[in-house]
């Protein structure tokens, strides 16, 4: 099987070498917790390996995410000259520009994806989708079949997906978990305040015909150098214990959920 490195040695050490191909992988977490960062890094190993990117941008403008990669010495502008990568911005969403969206619907996604991979021509390739929860946030029971149809369209494109989607504890289930039933794998990111200090982490929850680390990770961004992996943490009970209006929106968020399935059943 060939597998894709993330671009993070250390990343790439927790699931056997790297993300199977053709595999969508979720990355899903709170705002402020790496997701987008580790989009940057598996695109620009991409283009570090002479594959095809496509990068959709949903919650920051195209010029945003190229100096954001800049930032940690990716060179996205160089790979767009170059023809290996576009970057398709659906946050400004002008007409004048080929690689925006117009319309946030999950149709003319799927559709620029595939117009984008044409234009860069034969090859396997990555896309990222950063971040997928703002196809659903007003209609999150709609999660589960847009990222079926997301994943069975591009699959037969020869892609390999990084798809993120955003989770806060507080709103529960606000953002449709669709995404994590349909992914091939689940990459989770966490932050916490520990000594008075921003912590985050990971965890591999699903990847499929991997053997993978089911431990924390602890995470930095480093300046010039982006996500490192650092060495496996140990919770303490204080840290992994909700407070109670916390737990009484989380039971909540599942009765909710349970209803979202079973009008995704009708």
């Amino acid at each position: 099987m060939k597998r894709l490195s993330t671009g993070i040695g250390g990343l790439d050490r927790l699931i056997a070498g790297g993300i199977p191909e053709g595999f969508l992988v979720a990355a899903v977490g709170e705002p402020g917790t790496g997701k987008t960062i580790f989009s940057l890094h598996f695109a620009w190993r991409g283009i570090i390996e002479g594959q095809k990117v496509i990068y959709v941008t949903t919650e920051e403008s195209r010029e945003s995410i190229v100096n954001q990669a800049k930032m940690f010495g990716m060179d996205f502008e160089g790979a767009m000259r170059d023809k290996q990568m576009i970057i398709i911005d659906a946050l400004l969403r002008s007409k004048s520009d080929k690689w925006n969206l117009v319309e946030l619907s999950i149709e003319e996604l799927v559709s620029k994806i595939i117009e984008a991979k044409k234009e860069l021509g034969f090859g396997e390739a990555r896309v990222v989708i950063d971040s997928m929860s703002a196809f659903w946030l007003d209609k999150p029971a709609m999660a589960r079949k847009y990222s079926y149809f997301v994943k069975r369209v591009l699959n037969k494109w020869n892609m390999t997906i990084v798809a993120t989607s955003q989770y806060a504890i507080t709103t529960n289930f606000g953002f449709g978990f669709g995404i994590e039933h349909v992914a091939d794998g689940i990459i989770r990111f966490k932050k916490l305040i520990k000594g008075g200090e921003l912590k985050r982490y990971l965890i591999i929850e699903k990847m499929r015909q991997t053997p993978h680390s089911l431990k924390v990770h602890e995470i930095e961004i480093r300046d010039g150098i982006g996500m490192v992996v650092k060495g496996p943490v140990e919770y303490t009970r204080d840290e992994v214990t909700l407070p109670k209006e916390v737990r009484e929106a989380v039971i909540k968020g599942v009765e909710r959920r349970e209803l979202e399935e079973k009008l995704m059943e009708l």
